[in-house]
């Protein structure tokens, strides 16, 4: 891995740009999913189970309104809600796979804090909030447990339009002459810089760090400011050796939380959401409306 440097402007416009709501805009529709609300693998959400908190979810609409400075859309809530299952499936296997548990005292302790989990109590009942407090927990565990060593090798390309993007993301996928010629172009290129969560936590929440090696995104950081971005990540580790004290105890809950749930980001390329609700975005790690993408992801050349 190359020495690492300090991230670029490119690099930058991802920080700036990804913030975006929790809650996406627009509707979609289509076919329905038989009996599924959401498959993430092999692991398939009930219909019915997705619909009853959505249908809760619902029932609080008024105050989570109270809360907004803008209208909420019933389908606002469905896709939130939708989002969160998928999440919850990402989350919990990565951290059965890591071996990550929290007690259930964590648990108590974070839902006796009515500054915590503000937007999912005013959604979430029962059960239903526990499980996202858990959620909120293991993601945060995960990301102590790596933020240290999550480190990223990336050449990142400006792009003029979606059109544009598409086809350098392509180009640089592929490899050989062309790939050449966009990652040589010094007024849109920066090649080989490498970005630590450790140092930049706030990147690490995004695509850039979720991406594997060998993959290539086209994607918007911020939906309609015709901004975009090609990346194509040329290396990623979880164990770079630290560089100081663990940065863990320095970066606030939410971000880590963030950190965590971007952790998971390999493992949700097969999540199929059942059309009444949307489509999977695996840049913005959410369900949207169809046609609402930010962005594609590209495997390796021939894989």
């Amino acid at each position: 891995m190359r020495s690492i440097g300090r991230p670029g402007r490119i690099g930058r416009v991802i920080v700036a740009a990804c913030a975006v709501g929790a809650v996406a805009a627009g509707c979609g529709s289509g076919p329905s999913q038989v009996g599924s609300a959401v498959i993430v693998a092999d692991r398939s959400v009930g219909l019915a189970e997705v619909q009853s908190r959505i249908d809760t979810a619902l029932a609080h609409k008024a105050e989570l309104s109270a809360q907004s400075t803008g209208e909420i859309a019933d389908a606002d809530v469905a896709r939130y809600v939708v989002s969160t299952q998928v999440s919850h499936e990402l989350v919990t296997a990565a951290a059965a796979r890591e071996g990550i548990t929290v007690g259930e005292d964590r648990v108590d302790a974070l839902l006796a804090d009515p500054s915590a989990l503000q937007l999912d109590r005013s959604l979430f009942e029962g059960a239903a909030l526990r499980e996202r407090a858990r959620d909120r927990l293991l993601a945060i565990a995960l990301a102590e447990k790596y933020v240290d060593g999550l480190a990223v090798t990336a050449d990142l390309v400006a792009a003029t339009s979606q059109a544009d993007a598409e086809e350098k993301a392509r180009a640089v996928a592929a490899g050989g002459d062309r790939a050449r010629e966009v990652l040589a172009d010094p007024r849109t290129a920066q090649t080989g810089q490498t970005y630590r969560a450790a140092t930049d936590p706030d990147t690490a929440t995004t695509v850039l760090f979720g991406t594997p090696a060998g993959q290539t995104v086209a994607f918007q950081p911020s939906p309609g400011q015709g901004i975009w971005l090609v990346l194509h990540v040329t290396d990623r580790v979880t164990n770079a050796p630290a560089e100081g004290p663990s940065a863990a105890t320095s970066i606030d809950q939410d971000t880590l939380a963030s950190i965590g749930e971007r952790l998971t980001q390999p493992d949700a390329g097969n999540v199929q959401v059942n059309p009444r609700f949307g489509v999977w975005d695996p840049v913005r790690m959410r369900v949207v409306a169809e046609g609402q993408q930010s962005g594609t992801i590209i495997g390796p050349a021939g894989g």
